[in-house]
């Protein structure tokens, strides 16, 4: 049986498998891999964020495994998508389609209004993250994203999701190019003109722009999961298949 390769690349939360809850069941028509990026383990201590690490490991898993054709189509979500467009540029061979969920790119945005805003707000904490504690600075984050309080991390897991959170890079310093002639869907979740205003940068660059219900995290509902299912199942028509 040949099945063509997805991979999914998480965001700054949940990774693995359990960032994509709803994708599970693409395994029975598609060579799924639930990436992990670099610095997120269930064991071991959070690590630096690195783009070009996390640009690694995807280009990695799209790379002929000796069973079939390399290459395959991307999923990522918030802060993955900026490693998704990276693999893409650089290798637009093994990339079949894109499909960037609530995108953190910003650095393509960066003078637009939306994106200016968030950055003006976020670059004073950045400028200190090294100052501060991990929970210390996960709980100032949370509440100039979302304008609520966070209780203080109890659990291993916890603290090590507030370490992962500080040690990530700033998305805007992102070295993004436009992705020259790769399928792109954007989904979005029509809470947040940031996310809407890079969907709109990337829609006109070529890229097709769905809005699903659930917030941040628009692949969770049944029409978020219906737009990706729909959307690669079209692109892996022109595409070979790899054996499984």
């Amino acid at each position: 049986m040949f099945k063509q390769r997805v991979v999914f690349v998480h965001g700054a939360g949940a990774f693995g498998a359990a960032a994509w809850p709803r994708q599970h069941g693409m395994a029975l028509s598609f060579d799924a891999l639930f990436l992990r990026r670099h610095g997120y383990d269930a064991v071991a201590e959070p690590l630096e964020s690195s783009f070009a690490e996390d640009t690694a490991i995807i280009l990695r898993s799209l790379a002929d495994d000796g069973r079939g054709a390399a290459g395959g189509h991307v999923v990522a979500h918030a802060q993955g998508a900026i490693a998704a467009m990276m693999a893409a540029v650089e290798r637009p061979d093994l990339v079949f389609s894109l499909t960037l969920v609530e995108p953190a790119c910003l650095s393509l945005t960066a003078e637009l209004p939306a994106t200016a805003a968030h950055i003006s707000l976020m670059q004073p904490l950045f400028d200190v993250r090294q100052q501060l504690s991990d929970e210390d600075f996960q709980r100032e984050f949370v509440r100039r994203i979302y304008a609520t309080d966070l209780q203080q991390p109890a659990t291993t897991e916890e603290k090590r999701s507030a370490r992962r959170l500080r040690l990530q890079a700033p998305s805007w310093d992102a070295p993004l190019h436009i992705v020259p002639g790769v399928p792109t869907l954007v989904l979005t979740g029509g809470w947040e003109p940031l996310y809407e205003e890079i969907a709109g940068y990337l829609r006109e660059t070529g890229a097709l722009h769905r809005v699903a219900a659930g917030g941040h995290r628009p692949h969770d509902s049944p029409d978020g999961d219906r737009a990706i299912r729909q959307f690669i199942s079209e692109a892996s028509r022109s595409q070979p298949a790899r054996a499984s």
